[in-house]
């Protein structure tokens, strides 16, 4: 029995050195040690670790005990080798499946930059009647702290503007822009996460409430920010500086600029479900219904479907618009208005001016959403055909 043993080792020991001394190889077929590294960082030779069972040793098959490694070798394993423990809790921005390409024809990655590219353009072009529209909520008091008619206060916001049109249409437009990352980047963080993560190739309405949600702490001191700066420009005739408003911010540890969080998550809610999902839904609903006789092109479906949801939209959310310039146009320095003392202000409005006083800047919010809206979506969609362009280039 151990001359068996014995005889069997020798054979072993036998054909290892003649593989040695022949230069052959028994781990697989030859491949060149650059071509080997480049497959193993993309991914290629990466394999599941094998199972060993508990309390057995086991041996590598074709490869002599005691045999060096080759290069190639030692990248294979390196590459098999289990990422580190941090990997794990990384964010997603750092996962090879998010620059990879999907069923729609662009990478989450490049989707977001799509939604981020239509964000900006829709900011330049709407500043103007969002800044109108502001003043015209805003004014529904005189400096008195009196409740005006909805004339009186379109009257003062008109002459606000004929007073200076290019400030006052340019009011603001900074911290918007600014805004496009610091609000847009979580909002669209988690709509298109969301959908990323459960399997939606398009933003669905429960992506949509949990963006709304999650995201309204990030979004409202930009939204502050910005409505503070045009809220003394009829006393000043310019907009109050970013510095001084977050100086004044930081006297109270930065806690004004959190005010009016709770209706911007309703209407960040109204956003979301209405703009960034029901509208294009609505969009292919038309472009099948009417584009596909070649009447109507991609650009004019997208001014139909905005112009079909933004009066629903307007009117959910003008209510919590006033709730917000109510809270956050009201002095840093003094006293909050809290969501109740808000609500009972609108209260007081409609009590006093009827159903006009609660909906004032109706129509005005009508016109700024529908050009919101096509601005917003023409320019994502452009940017999503370019990223779909340059992924079939790289194709070819």
């Amino acid at each position: 029995m151990g001359s068996e043993h014995a005889r069997g080792n020798r054979r072993r020991r036998g054909r290892c050195s003649a593989a040695g001394s022949t230069g052959g190889s028994a781990v697989g077929s030859e491949v060149d040690y650059d071509s080997r590294l480049r497959l193993g960082r993309l991914g290629v030779l990466r394999r599941a670790p094998a199972q060993r069972a508990p309390g057995r040793r086991t041996r590598r098959v074709g490869r002599c005990v005691g045999q060096p490694l080759r290069r190639s070798e030692r990248d294979e394993e390196a590459t098999d080798a289990p990422p580190p423990a941090g990997r794990s809790r990384m964010s997603f921005l750092f996962d090879d499946s998010y620059y990879k390409i999907g069923k729609n024809g662009v990478s989450p990655a490049q989707n977001m930059c799509a939604y981020l590219g239509g964000s900006a353009i829709q900011t330049v072009g709407d500043n103007p009647v969002t800044a109108y529209r502001q003043l015209v909520q805003q004014y529904a008091k005189d400096v008195n702290g009196n409740t005006v008619a909805p004339k009186v206060a379109v009257g003062e916001a008109n002459a606000t503007f004929r007073a200076n049109p290019i400030g006052a249409s340019l009011s603001g437009l900074w911290p918007r822009l600014i805004g496009v990352l610091l609000k847009r980047v979580p909002k669209f963080g988690f709509l298109l996460g969301y959908s990323h993560f459960v399997g939606e190739g398009t933003p669905g309405f429960a992506a949509a409430t949990c963006a709304s949600i999650c995201s309204a702490p990030f979004i409202n001191p930009v939204r502050l920010v910005e409505k503070q700066q045009r809220a003394y420009f009829k006393q000043t005739g310019q907009a109050k500086p970013v510095g001084e408003i977050l100086r004044e911010s930081a006297a109270k540890n930065f806690l004004p600029l959190f005010r009016g969080t709770i209706p911007l998550m309703g209407h960040s809610l109204a956003s979301a479900m209405l703009g960034l999902v029901g509208q294009p839904r609505l969009q292919k609903y038309v472009q099948k219904e009417l584009g596909a006789s070649g009447s109507l092109s991609g650009t004019a479906t997208n001014l139909v479907a905005s112009a079909v949801v933004s009066p629903i939209y307007v009117v959910v959310t003008n209510p919590l618009s006033r709730l917000e310039v109510i809270m956050q146009t009201n002095s840093l320095k003094g006293k909050s208005i809290g969501a109740v003392a808000a609500v009972q202000e609108l209260g007081a409005d409609m009590a006093k001016f009827g159903l006009s006083g609660i909906f004032r800047g109706q129509g005005i919010g009508i016109a700024k959403a529908i050009v919101s809206l096509t601005l917003f979506h023409e320019g994502r969609i452009y940017l999503t055909n370019q990223f779909k362009a340059y992924n079939l280039k790289k194709l070819d």
